[in-house]
């Protein structure tokens, strides 16, 4: 297995079977009342695009993203409907996640959009070019 552990179809990962803040530190566990945040995350043509899960929001006023010394953070609240439930597997209260930007990313220039409860966060990253420099050499 190459030191991978491979996980069985159906069953969750062990973050996410035991509550674990994915990207964490394995063992940590999350506040009471504090969820984790799915995502997933790519570099596409100078631009960091992270995808959150955050369906039955109202991204509008329940989502916060705030980028600070290069970390990006991520806030939702979802409020539960004060109805009867036979049975409910929703998890209600504050999802929170913190992801570290690439090097060079522009977090002041971030731009979201929320669809099909899909939150996508995109953030320009500039190619860095490397340029030739001439060392001039002097007589000593």
């Amino acid at each position: 297995m190459n030191g991978v552990m491979e996980r069985l179809p159906g069953f969750p990962a062990l973050p996410e079977l035991f509550g674990w803040v994915e990207g964490g530190i394995p063992g940590t566990h999350l506040p009471a009342g504090l969820h984790g945040i799915r995502v997933e995350e790519h570099l596409k043509e100078g631009i960091y695009v992270l995808r959150a899960e955050l369906p039955g929001i109202e991204p509008d006023k329940d989502v916060e993203i705030t980028v600070e010394e290069n970390v990006l953070t991520l806030r939702a609240e979802r409020s539960e409907e004060k109805t009867e439930k036979h049975r409910t597997e929703f998890r209600y209260g504050t999802f929170a996640r913190s992801v570290r930007l690439p090097s060079g990313a522009k977090g002041d220039e971030a731009t979201a959009q929320y669809k099909d409860g899909v939150l996508t966060i995109m953030v320009p990253v500039p190619e860095e070019k490397a340029g030739t420099r001439t060392i001039p050499v002097r007589r000593g």
